[in-house]
């Protein structure tokens, strides 16, 4: 007790006795037991008789006294007017400068290690909001922050953070794209030719279920992550294809998703499904746009020939394997051009007559099938039409699986 109580007169005398009890005790952290920083400060009060109450600390201002029922008042009264569910939270604050700047200081001087007072602000608050509405502080992953603004009269804001869905979705109905195409005329302003809406495209396999989301949530926002994108005219069968709904903002995060994901399949039947609704972490949504030497996928193609095709030559597809695709002149607009070596894993192909012939293909993601048929003007090699001899396209494609990331 001796040192400790030579440092906490060394800090009466730095302070000339205007400290408060939450400055001093915090100062004293590492020197004296605890549960507290006003706890340490009382038993160093009493060791020295001495008096720590109502004093105007030069340290903090009485920065503390902030931190009372009128504050909490407003946090409530923030909860409420947002209607704001959570079970986690963080707490942020905003203090003077000046005050920041004096604790550091005499931290400093006496070589002292310990929490600085902003720290101290925002635990305090935390431990306020857990006893009151009995929900947990989390530091990696939280529902919502507290933004307390004490550099004046306290103001109170809530940062929503955003919810994660993960699930698949198949895609029954050709002409839908996986997310909100904006109007090529009017750039999603609105305008006579996309008859207001602002959309190249009514509908979305994004929109068909983000809306549902949205309305249950309040969310202001929705934003769709899928582990790469079919063409709009092309179907996704089999189990699916993963995908990471975001929600920004939702007011509301409780949700029956077993309820909610058969009630969106029921209204968009024969259009799109969606399967397996979890909630995720916000990792998970780069996560599952990372291609890895293990991932693939399984396409189902109706190759149409300009003419009558050698049989005989079928075989040859099925030694397909390094394919070094330039850019496909279809997307060149958006993509940059440059030449992609992939892989066909595996292919099996099935007559239909003597100009048309269905492909099942398995492909390392990223491979344009169309491409690998038609040849794109040389720019996919080798290519389909290029084995047969005969000029041919993709009459129709749908994607059967998309492997797990």
């Amino acid at each position: 007790m001796d040192n400790m109580s030579q440092l906490a007169r060394d800090i009466l005398e730095e302070t000339d006795g205007k400290i408060c009890r939450h400055c001093l005790g915090r100062k004293l952290s590492k020197s004296i037991e605890g549960s507290n920083n006003t706890e340490r400060a009382d038993r160093v009060c009493e060791e020295l008789d001495i008096s720590l109450n109502d004093v105007d600390c030069v340290i903090c201002d009485n920065l503390f006294d902030k931190l009372d029922d009128e504050l909490y008042e407003k946090i409530d009264a923030k909860i409420n007017q947002l209607e704001v569910e959570f079970d986690t939270f963080l707490v942020g604050s905003q203090i003077p400068k000046d005050i920041q700047k004096r604790d550091e200081e005499l931290s400093e001087k006496f070589n002292l290690n310990v929490e600085t007072i902003k720290k101290e602000v925002n635990r305090l608050i935390g431990l306020g909001i857990w006893e009151r509405y009995d929900k947990e502080a989390e530091f990696e992953r939280q529902d919502i922050v507290f933004s307390i603004d004490l550099r004046k009269a306290p103001k109170v804001r809530i940062q929503i953070n955003p919810l994660y869905i993960e699930g698949k979705y198949n895609k029954y109905k050709r002409g839908i794209p996986q997310t909100k195409w904006p109007c090529t005329k009017c750039k999603g302003r609105g305008c006579e030719e996309c008859n207001g809406t602002g959309k190249q495209y009514p509908e979305s396999v994004e929109e068909l279920i983000s809306e549902h989301f949205l309305k249950l949530t309040k969310g202001r926002e929705a934003k769709f992550h899928g582990a790469g994108r079919e063409d709009i005219d092309v179907l996704m069968l089999g189990s699916g294809r993963p995908f990471v709904l975001e929600i920004k903002e939702p007011r509301i995060r409780n949700l029956d998703l077993e309820r909610l994901e058969n009630e969106i399949n029921e209204i968009n039947e024969g259009k799109t499904a969606y399967h397996n609704l979890k909630l995720c972490e916000r990792p998970r949504k780069a996560e599952i746009k990372q291609s890895s030497p293990d991932t693939y996928k399984v396409y189902q193609a109706i190759v149409k020939c300009d003419g009558a095709y050698d049989k005989d030559k079928l075989d040859e597809l099925t030694k397909l394997g390094e394919i070094n695709q330039q850019t496909p002149l279809r997307v060149l607009r958006r993509r940059a051009d440059m030449i992609r070596v992939k892989h066909v894993l595996d292919l099996k192909y099935e007559i239909i007559d003597d100009e048309r012939f269905k492909i099942i293909i398995k492909t390392e993601g990223g491979l344009y099938i169309k491409e690998l048929i038609s040849g794109d003007e040389g720019r996919s090699n080798p290519n389909v039409s290029e084995i047969l001899g005969v000029k041919a396209v993709c009459e129709q494609l749908d994607v059967v699986e998309v492997s797990e990331k």
